[in-house]
């Protein structure tokens, strides 16, 4: 018998295979033969979609991803010290004669 390549399946397939197996309407060897996937994978998607499915509703559902805070004095300072470090650079360059004409 020849080995069958590793297979990885989409969130699609998994969420269609998942919800079959939680309608009921077929037993899991059923759905393992109309999906060509092992009935102990069909259980482990079920059980995941089942955890995961009270987030769905839940509190977390409604959090909107938090933007970082940006401190704007810090900006303005990190911005300064660059300038700063790329003027004497500049200078530097300048005179050990290996920046050329200024642009």
């Amino acid at each position: 018998m020849t080995k069958r390549p590793r297979r990885n399946h989409s969130p699609e397939f998994k969420a269609k295979v998942a919800l079959a197996a939680i309608r009921g309407e077929r037993t899991l060897i059923e759905l393992s033969q109309q999906f060509d996937v092992h009935p102990n994978q069909i259980k482990q998607w079920k059980d995941l979609l089942l955890e995961g499915a009270s987030g769905v509703f839940g509190a977390d559902a409604k959090a909107e991803p938090a933007a970082p805070i940006v401190d704007v004095k810090t900006l303005h300072a990190k911005i300064g010290e660059l300038t700063l470090e790329n003027d004497f650079l500049e200078g530097a360059l300048n005179k050990a004669g290996l920046l050329g004409a200024k642009k």
